[in-house]
């Protein structure tokens, strides 16, 4: 009885010591847990900004920068109902916002994620004029309609009718 005693305390001890041993957070050896930095909640609202309706399907665009150095990039689409959220993205960060709709000018901006959680309104504008020192084009429509440009292919003339084709056969000749 004195000797199962006696191993048991012995056992406990070496267990304990081992299970002591693997949470000590000094040891040199091991691998330490780091916790990743915390994140943003991050939705946007893509729109139309002629009537306030939601753009789906649009490309939103995220480029992270966070104490000089690049995240990469991150793209999602918005949802039917114009939405694009995303949680991935560090605090602290500098964030470069792209967003590129069919038939709309891209839209660009650039702010700082310093809040747990953030909303932006983008209102996509039409195609704009090209700036130019030469003339002021400022607040007027683009001249090219928005979309894919083809060249202007040539219309080809008016159709003639034809002509019923000669008959080889001799007519017939009416009955007597």
């Amino acid at each position: 009885m004195l000797f199962r005693r006696i191993v048991l305390l012995v056992t406990l001890a070496v267990t304990g010591t081992l299970a002591a041993h693997g949470q000590d957070d000094t040891s040199p050896r091991g691998r330490k847990y780091k916790a990743p930095p915390p994140t943003s909640h991050i939705e946007i609202l893509v729109v139309k900004g002629f009537n306030g309706k939601p753009i789906p399907n649009a490309a939103v665009i995220f480029h992270p920068v966070k104490d000089g150095r690049d995240e990469g990039n991150l793209e999602i689409k918005t949802d039917p109902d114009g939405k694009a959220i995303i949680d991935v993205i560090p605090t602290g960060s500098t964030v470069t916002l792209q967003v590129i709709a069919s038939g709309f000018a891209t839209h660009a901006e650039e702010f700082v994620l310093s809040d747990p959680s953030k909303n932006i309104l983008v209102k996509m504008l039409r195609p704009q004029a090209q700036i130019s020192v030469y003339e002021d084009n400022r607040g007027k429509l683009s001249e090219r309609a928005p979309g894919v440009q083809e060249p202007a292919k040539p219309t080809p003339p008016p159709a003639q009718p034809i002509p019923p084709p000669a008959s080889t056969t001799p007519p017939a000749t009416p009955p007597q």
